[in-house]
């Protein structure tokens, strides 16, 4: 059974249909990127996933349970986090009071957890550093970090890879690598082809809001649909 069904999910801003019909499942202990280009609806679909945006049509099941047009803190509850395209970590707080501050309460706090998620985030040395004075791809892996002490059931990542180093973007992959060994299920947006096509055992493509391809990275990098909405260029 999918872990999540997005089934013909439509979403509309005014006249233009920003996710139109778009069905996608993501079964348990699987990476699937969702990728396309700009406007394509990505973000958008994963706001009606975490409940952000009601859709307007469609259904969305968690666990086999309906949480369409639920609150986000509701989905999240429910074992749906996510992470955004610009970092939300609290820069006048240390490393640690930042995963801290992931908890609903002191009472969930677990030192094993905390320093397992430490170590993969290989921030374990900066605990006590300010998030403000990490760099940006640093802020970032704190970003997830925070996410992973809710132990969601769904990891949602938004762009993890924008705007920061090679190295940063090297230690992300590894990162999610790990998770995955863990058995964890993660649906990640991503335009670098590279950590896609590294990562993801598999690929949803989205162009003017609907699904064009889904399959492999190998099969929808072949896919004319696809090479077509990257401009006859698809590699990664």
């Amino acid at each position: 059974m999918s872990l999540l069904r997005v089934m013909n999910v439509t979403k509309s801003f005014g006249g233009l249909k920003a996710v139109n019909n778009v069905s996608i499942e993501v079964p348990q202990n699987l990476v699937l990127g969702l990728i396309g280009p700009n406007g394509s609806g990505k973000t958008t679909l994963v706001n009606i996933i975490a409940g952000f945006y009601r859709p307007d049509s469609g259904e969305i099941l968690f666990k086999g349970e309906r949480i369409t047009g639920l609150k986000p803190y509701h989905i999240a509850n429910k074992g749906i986090v996510r992470t955004f395209q610009l970092t939300r970590v609290f820069k006048q707080l240390t490393v640690l009071q930042n995963l801290m501050t992931a908890l609903n309460s002191h009472k969930d706090f677990n030192q094993q957890q905390v320093s397992e998620i430490l170590t993969m985030l290989d921030l374990q040395h900066k605990k006590h550093v300010i998030a403000g004075n990490l760099s940006y791809g640093e802020q970032k892996l704190l970003e997830i970090g925070r996410a992973l002490m809710k132990n969601p059931d769904l990891l949602i990542l938004d762009e993890p890879t924008s705007g920061i180093s090679p190295t940063i973007i090297g230690r992300l992959t590894r990162l999610v690598k790990d998770l995955k060994m863990l058995d964890k299920t993660i649906l990640i947006i991503e335009h670098n082809l590279n950590v896609i096509s590294t990562i993801c055992d598999r690929v949803v493509v989205l162009n003017y809001g609907e699904k064009i391809a889904e399959g492999t990275f190998e099969e929808i990098s072949q896919d004319q649909r696809v090479i077509s909405a990257y401009i006859g260029g698809f590699t990664p």
